[in-house]
């Protein structure tokens, strides 16, 4: 099972690539979200080995806590959430204009756009929380405050994380076909609830969630577009 984590990274930026090259319109916002997603990688640590302890290329994970496959893997995830909701519901961007960016409902623009960040740090220092949920939480409450200033954008935001759950558990389950034991061997669940859905862990799924909520509206909102229907 050595390789497992690599090539279901790889998997992932296969479907990131394939959505880049077939979907012209999208690319500019798939990239610009995939470089910001990238640093996401640098959290492993908080979650190797308190969340999971899974095999890596050169046994980085185990020796250092970081691994090459969650660069690869936040890469992917971060381009595909943002355009996921637009392909499937023939949507495209328009950019709002700037008096309308003077509304009073965008006065904590800058602030939302960083909730996730801070709750996370504030319930990982004050609480004894294991870190998978720290991010979830503070996921959940970005994405619900996102609609404080962007209400138009609570279709983006709400399918947008059932959309991704979904292609989440395809491709988590998948790899469940081939190794079963994948996560009974490296999931730390007795740090966790111990809950499976078909054998992947609910903190996947509800991770997969929250991620889908806050970044699937999350270029919308920091680029100041808003959405509009297209023919194709």
């Amino acid at each position: 099972m050595q390789y497992v984590w690599f090539i279901w990274s790889l998997i992932i930026l296969a479907l990131w690539t394939v959505i880049y090259l077939f979907k012209i319109d999208s690319r500019k916002e798939m990239l610009k979200m995939s470089l910001i997603t990238i640093p996401f990688g640098l959290t492993e640590p908080l979650f190797v080995p308190k969340y999971w302890l899974p095999p890596s290329l050169f046994d980085l994970a185990e020796k250092t806590g970081f691994d090459i496959e969650s660069f690869i893997f936040s890469f992917a995830i971060g381009g595909i959430v943002t355009v996921l909701y637009n392909l499937i519901f023939k949507r495209g961007l328009v950019e709002i204009p700037r008096i309308e960016r003077s509304h009073n409902k965008h006065r904590l623009h800058i602030y939302i756009l960083f909730i996730p960040v801070i709750l996370f740090i504030l319930l990982a220092l004050f609480t004894s929380l294991n870190h998978i949920y720290c991010g979830i939480v503070g996921l959940f409450v970005g994405g619900l405050a996102t609609l404080y200033c962007r209400p138009d954008l609570k279709g983006k935001i709400w399918v947008g994380g059932i959309l991704f759950t979904v292609l989440y558990f395809i491709y988590f389950g998948s790899i469940l076909i081939f190794y079963p034991l994948y996560v009974e061997l490296y999931w730390n669940l007795d740090n966790l609830t111990h809950i499976l859905v078909l054998g992947i862990p609910i903190e996947e799924l509800l991770f997969a969630f929250t991620f889908g909520m806050y970044w699937s509206g999350l270029y919308e909102h920091l680029y100041w577009r808003k959405l509009i229907k297209t023919k194709a």
